[in-house]
């Protein structure tokens, strides 16, 4: 049986899954609380290392600012994106503005930029605001 770490969006601790039950609800074995939410989780230098390094399903990480308008368009849409491809992918926003160090070691030039990780690795990114349906395009490309 395969199994599949994930980690908590409330505690960070890591949790083996078998992965034909992702679908089911899973619960943090530490703090008991839901493994997917149905929306993104908020990345910080305190849980960036544990979100992007111990999950093994990708991460798609929103760069986003308060200030920037399309920034602020675009989250509707990846909030759904939340609803409609989790388990099978974690959705994450870190905020520019409160995460300069981040950003900076990230390169963000624009916001909002997407940028997919695969085991902690980069993959792929997107600048831009898209539409839904146009987002998940760009993800089945990468193979998610």
């Amino acid at each position: 049986m395969s199994t599949s770490n994930v980690t908590c969006p409330k505690c960070n601790a890591t949790n083996r899954i078998p992965t034909d039950r992702l679908k089911d609800g899973p619960k943090c074995g530490k703090c008991k609380a839901a493994l997917f939410i149905g929306k993104p989780i908020n990345l910080s230098a305190a849980n960036v290392a544990a979100v992007l390094n111990h999950n093994e399903i990708p991460v798609l990480v929103d760069c986003w600012a308060d200030w920037c308008g399309p920034c602020k368009q675009f989250a509707p849409t990846f909030e759904q994106a939340a609803r409609d491809l989790e388990p099978k992918l974690r959705l994450a926003k870190l905020d520019t503005e409160r995460n300069q160090q981040i950003a900076g070691r990230w390169q963000i030039r624009s916001i909002p930029t997407l940028i997919l990780f695969k085991k902690g690795k980069e993959v792929s990114r997107l600048a831009g605001a898209v539409p839904l349906q146009q987002l998940k395009k760009w993800l089945a490309e990468q193979g998610v």
